[in-house]
């Protein structure tokens, strides 16, 4: 989901939307789940925590002031969730002990914003005209070279070149403006 996206639910949220909410539960929960069992190893464990933090965003919610994007924020009360129960738990494990904390999160955010992105450029694929999207789809993912696709659609190699920039130039700009 994009940053402002995320923004909107929130606004939603605060106004008490369970609807939104429910949104945000459905977007996050599985992410924030795999995030918090990579250190507990625990599936049970992990699904409460991920409940106890949504409890929280729900309860909290008129009071919210999140200064980061939301994702960062739910990221962040997971972490602070795990560091939380190895205290209660009166391990002696401290989290700078514990393989790859901050690079898990890493990879998480990361994981999440190629999926966001490839969401994303599949709306940017879908809204480009029939003949274009046709074109750049072949190219891009049946990797028919600029040639091939001329002689298989009897059109000239430039169009096809040209119906391939035309694609990139919308798709950049659609990107642009969901994304960056």
């Amino acid at each position: 989901m994009g940053k402002d996206g995320d923004n909107i639910l929130l606004d939603l949220l605060k106004e008490s939307d369970q609807k939104a909410f429910k949104r945000l539960f459905y977007s996050y929960a599985e992410p924030l789940k795999t995030f918090i069992q990579y250190f507990i190893h625990n599936p049970e464990v992990a699904e409460e925590l991920v409940l106890d933090i949504f409890t929280s965003l729900w309860e909290n919610r008129e009071h919210l002031d999140i200064q980061t994007s939301l994702k960062a924020y739910l990221f962040q009360a997971a972490r602070n969730k795990v560091a939380s129960y190895f205290r209660s738990k009166k391990d002696l494990t401290y989290l700078e002990d514990i393989p790859d904390f901050d690079t898990a999160q890493d990879d998480v955010f990361s994981l999440l914003e190629v999926q966001e992105l490839s969401n994303l450029l599949e709306e940017a694929v879908s809204l480009l005209p029939e003949r274009c999207r046709e074109i750049f789809a072949k190219s891009r993912y049946d990797l028919l070279s600029n040639k091939e696709l001329a002689e298989n659609m009897n059109i000239s190699e430039k169009t096809v070149e040209n119906q391939i920039t035309i694609a990139l130039k919308k798709i950049r700009k659609f990107l642009d403006e969901k994304y960056l």
